[in-house]
């Protein structure tokens, strides 16, 4: 399921019709509060957000949204707003698309954020809807998800961070830490490298489905979305740029895991 908020007419139907033709259940708004209330009626799996909305902005759209849901949110975005951009993605946006933008360029986006795993469900091809389970780590409870164990065997551990992949959640000790999916994904995927740097350029290619295009070009707005989204990442972990215990900067190239601390 979709919501596509737009006030421009003439886009908001082309995005409604690219996004019911690829299978989705589609529901429109032309304002920002419009928006937010259809976010909170059906429960998207996707968003799409323009930025200049004439009531209230789509940053303010994000924050509200971000409240209560953790759809996908791509925002839909001038060239010349690029600082606006960014300052969606800091709050919790996902990706975005630069007006004029192709149809299939945004589908291709879409159809990847798609395919990331949802916590414990998957989404169907026509309509959104959960359809198939994840398969269970060993010996999980099927009711809500409870405290994790240290040693889950699902699980990722680094320097007491604990990366749940089956259920998606993630704890700093004890305490739990409240991630957007992308946040996670890169999380996942610096965790599961280990010492190995993930260059911007390659994450950015990862999170858009380009992982095996070695060639394929990569903006310098894409780079700084991903270094917004670790710096967002870092802020929740409580982690530092400058002595880091978890995300460690390799200059000019990327990022990868802090070495192990003596004590873990």
């Amino acid at each position: 399921m979709a919501v596509v908020i737009e006030d421009d007419d003439d886009i908001r139907e082309v995005v409604h019709a690219v996004l019911e033709a690829s299978g989705l259940e589609v529901y429109a708004a032309g304002n920002g509060v419009d928006g937010v209330d259809a976010v909170r009626l059906h429960n998207p799996d996707v968003i799409t957000l323009d930025l200049g909305l004439p009531d209230i902005d789509g940053i303010e759209v994000t924050r509200r949204v971000r409240e209560f849901s953790d759809a996908y949110i791509i925002m839909l975005t001038a060239r010349a707003r690029e600082v606006d951009t960014l300052q969606g993605l800091a709050i919790g946006a996902d990706d975005f698309v630069t007006k004029p933008f192709r149809p299939r360029e945004l589908l291709a986006r879409v159809e990847t954020l798609l395919r990331r795993p949802r916590g414990s469900k998957l989404l169907s091809g026509s309509g959104g809807s959960p359809t198939a389970e994840l398969p269970p780590a060993p010996n999980s409870p099927t009711g809500p998800t409870p405290v994790l164990p240290a040693a889950e065997p699902s699980g990722l551990e680094h320097n007491g961070l604990f990366l749940d992949v089956a259920t998606r959640t993630t704890r700093v000790g004890t305490e739990e830490v409240q991630l957007t999916r992308t946040e996670f994904d890169l999380l996942q995927a610096l965790m599961e490298a280990g010492r190995v740097v993930r260059s911007t350029t390659g994450l950015a290619r990862w999170l858009h489905a380009r992982e095996y295009e070695t060639g394929g070009y990569v903006s310098e707005s894409e780079e700084r979305a991903i270094q917004v989204h670790i710096a967002n990442l870092r802020r929740k972990l409580g982690d530092s740029a400058q002595s880091p215990r978890w995300v460690e900067t390799v200059r000019g190239v990327g990022y990868r895991l802090a070495a192990k601390t003596s004590e873990n």
